[in-house]
């Protein structure tokens, strides 16, 4: 079991350019059990600026999960995915893909690029605040995560 919400608020990176997800998903983590600071990135340039401590984030933390859309604009998120998982230092960093797609080239472009899980995003408001309360039990109550 992971303590790291005891010790400190977990960072995550919220990245999606849809504002009525951002603000259902903050919604939900504002419900959560275990203290978080959600950072909202609006596309992918604004991640990796975000993630590299650059261009007025260099105070940015480094997110213990990123959330991430693939249909984002500038970047997009299997670019997004790409750049995190081939660095480093960001590439422990678990990402779970949030996306409207059930294409099949989608989930499986996202795990070859070593997404940690890919996640389809309900229409349903409920649905939507049930699944990111599950990734918040999973990812922060069961698993192990690196330090």
């Amino acid at each position: 079991m992971s303590n790291l919400s005891e010790a400190r608020p977990v960072e995550i990176l919220l990245v999606e350019d849809n504002p009525g997800d951002v603000l259902l998903t903050q919604e939900a983590f504002k419900r959560a059990k275990i203290r978080n600071n959600l950072v909202v990135a609006p596309d992918g340039e604004v991640a990796l600026k975000i993630l590299a401590k650059e261009e007025g984030y260099e105070d940015a933390k480094t997110p213990d999960l990123i959330l991430l859309d693939l249909n984002l604009p500038k970047f997009n998120g299997k670019e997004v995915l790409e750049r995190v998982k081939s660095s480093d230092k960001l590439k422990r960093i678990p990402i779970v893909v949030l996306s409207s797609s059930k294409a099949e080239q989608d989930i499986n472009q996202s795990y070859d690029l070593h997404a940690n899980s890919y996640v389809t995003k309900p229409i349903d408001i409920q649905k939507l605040a049930a699944i990111v309360q599950s990734i918040e039990s999973f990812w922060f109550s069961v698993v192990q995560l690196p330090k």
